[in-house]
C-alpha cells in the first residue's frame, strides 16, 4: 500500500547477497529474530509493527537490526520448507512444550540452508540461543539436528516443492480455484523472492533513474534492487520521490487529468496515492479512520511538500458538504498480493479474516457511490489475490446498484501491459507478471462512473 516500506526504511535492510553475516558472537541479532518470529507466529503481530515497537530491537545497531529482520522474514517466507526439514531430522518429534526449540531450529535452518550463513555460525549461535531462551537441556538436540541438516539438507531441499510447501492450504486452494494450478504455483514461486524497491517520482523520471541507479518501468515508476537505507538515497529527504510498488501506482492514474478536481482518497494511509493525486494538481481529501495512520499520511505529505485535507473518520460513514469529482477507494483487504514484501501475511490471515473484510469492503464501495457526483469516477483497488476481495465485489455492486457503470481500463493507461487486463476491463496483476523485471504486487483495480 504505497509508502508502507518507509516505516521500516531506517532499519537499513539488506538482501542476502549484499550483507556480511554476523560473527558467531552476534547473539543479540538472533535473540531479536526469535522475538520477532514468536511475535508473528504466537501473537499474530505484523512483522514490521513488532520490529518498530520492541525497545530491545530498536536499540540494536543498524547492522544487527537489519539481520534480525532479514532472518525473520526469510524464515517466514520459507516456513513450510523449514518445518519439513526439521520434521525429517527430528524423527521422534518435539515435545508439545518445546515450541521455542522449534523456533530456534527454524532460525538455524533458515541461516544454514537459505541464507547460507557459515555452518559454524548458524549452529553455534542456535545452540547459544536455545540456552539463552532458558532451555539448556535442548542444546544437544539443536546441535545434532542442525549438523545433520548441514550434511543432508542440500539434497533434501532440492527435492522439495518450495512454492507449495510454503503456502498455507487455504491460500493454495483459493488460488488454484481462481487461477488454475499452474498459475497458483507461479504466484507462490514469486513469493519466495524479495521484492525490488519501486519508486514514484514527482518529475523527470529519466534523470532520477540515473541518479538512483534504477530503471524506468512500463508503469512509469522506477525500480532498483532492494537493500540499504531508503532514507539515505538521493532525493528522499528533499521529498522528490516516495516508495510505491508499480501496481500500487496505477489506480490514481486512472482518473486521467485531475488538475483542479476534488478527489477523495478513502482509507488513505500511508498516503502514496494521495501524493500522486496532489502532485498532479488535484484538491485531495484524505480520509482514514486511524488517527495514528493518518499522522503517517501527514508526515509523508509534509516531506513531499504536497497539500491535502486530512480527516480522521470512518470512510463508510463520512458525509461531505458536497459530492466529489472522483473517489479513490483503496479498500482494507487481506493484502495477499503483497506477500513478497510481507511474508508474515500467510501466517496472520485466514478464511475468517477474509469474510469480515469482504463485508467491510462492500459497505465502503456502496458508500463511495454516494460520495461522487453524477459523471464522476470511482477507482476501486485492493492489494489482494482473493477474488472475493476484487472482481466479485464489483460484479455484486453492478448487479444491485443501477447508479454506476464500469469504465473499462485500456492497455495504454497501464503502460501497454495488456496482460494485466481482464476481459471485463479491470486490472488484475499477479506477482509473476513482469517476472523478468522482478515481478509486481497482486492488485485488482476497477473503474466505475456514476450515472446521471
Amino acid at each position: 500500500m504505497g509508502l508502507s516500506e518507509l516505516s521500516r526504511s531506517a532499519t537499513n535492510r539488506a538482501t542476502p547477497a549484499r550483507m556480511t553475516h554476523p560473527t558467531p558472537e552476534g547473539l543479540a541479532a538472533r535473540r531479536a529474530a526469535l522475538a520477532l518470529l514468536q511475535a508473528v507466529l504466537n501473537h499474530r503481530r505484523p512483522l514490521d509493527e513488532a520490529l518498530e515497537s520492541m525497545p530491545a530491537i530498536k536499540a540494536l545497531d543498524p547492522r544487527d537490526r537489519a539481520f534480525a529482520r532479514l532472518l525473520t522474514a526469510t524464515t517466514l517466507r520459507r516456513l513450510g520448507q523449514v518445518d519439513a526439514l526439521i520434521d525429517h531430522a527430528v524423527t521422534r518429534g518435539l515435545p508439545a512444550a518445546a515450541g521455542t526449540v522449534r523456533d530456534v531450529l527454524r532460525l538455524g535452518v533458515a541461516q544454514l540452508l537459505i541464507l547460507e550463513t557459515p555452518p559454524h555460525a548458524a549452529v553455534a549461535t542456535s545452540v547459544d540461543l536455545v540456552e539463552a531462551a532458558g532451555m539448556p537441556r535442548f542444546k544437544g538436540l539443536v546441535n545434532a539436528v542442525l549438523r545433520r541438516l548441514g550434511r543432508e539438507g542440500r539434497e533434501l531441499i532440492a527435492a522439495q516443492d518450495a512454492p507449495r510447501l510454503n503456502t498455507p492450504d487455504w491460500l493454495w486452494q483459493s488460488w488454484v480455484a481462481a487461477y488454475g494450478a499452474e498459475a497458483a504455483h507461479r504466484i507462490a514461486d514469486a513469493h519466495l523472492k524479495e521484492a525490488p524497491l519501486d519508486i514514484t517520482v514527482r518529475t523527470d523520471p529519466a534523470a532520477w533513474a540515473e541518479r538512483l541507479n534504477a530503471k524506468i518501468m512500463p508503469t512509469g515508476t522506477l525500480r532498483r534492487t532492494a537493500g540499504g537505507s531508503v532514507v539515505e538515497l538521493p532525493g528522499f529527504k528533499e521529498g522528490e520521490w516516495w516508495v510505491q510498488d508499480a501496481a500500487a501506482a496505477l489506480p490514481a492514474r486512472l482518473f486521467g487529468p485531475v488538475a483542479g478536481l476534488r478527489i477523495a482518497d478513502l482509507c488513505a494511509a500511508p498516503g502514496g496515492k494521495a501524493a500522486q493525486l496532489a502532485a498532479a494538481g488535484a484538491t485531495v481529501t484524505a480520509i482514514d479512520r486511524s488517527p495514528r495512520r493518518l499522522e503517517r499520511v501527514r508526515q509523508n505529505l509534509d516531506r513531499l511538500r504536497l497539500p491535502a485535507e486530512l480527516i480522521a473518520a470512518d470512510a463508510a460513514e463520512f458525509r461531505p458538504d458536497r459530492p466529489f469529482d472522483g473517489v479513490l477507494l483503496d479498500a482494507p483487504c487481506s493484502a495477499t498480493g503483497t506477500i513478497r514484501r510481507h511474508p508474515d501475511i500467510p501466517r496472520l490471515k485466514g478464511l475468517g479474516d477474509i469474510a469480515k473484510l469482504v463485508a467491510a469492503q462492500a459497505k465502503l464501495l456502496s458508500h463511495a457511490v454516494d460520495l461522487v457526483r453524477p459523471g464522476g469516477l470511482i477507482v476501486w483497488c485492493t492489494c489482494s489475490l482473493q477474488p472475493e476481495e476484487g472482481p466479485r465485489q464489483i460484479e455484486h455492486l453492478l448487479g444491485v446498484d443501477g447508479r454506476v457503470e464500469r469504465v473499462p481500463i485500456r492497455a495504454e493507461e497501464v503502460g501497454g501491459l495488456a496482460e494485466l487486463l481482464t476481459a471485463e476491463g479491470d486490472v488484475r496483476s499477479l506477482p509473476f507478471h513482469l517476472a523478468a523485471e522482478g515481478g509486481i504486487d497482486g492488485f485488482h483495480i476497477a473503474r466505475l462512473r456514476r450515472l446521471a
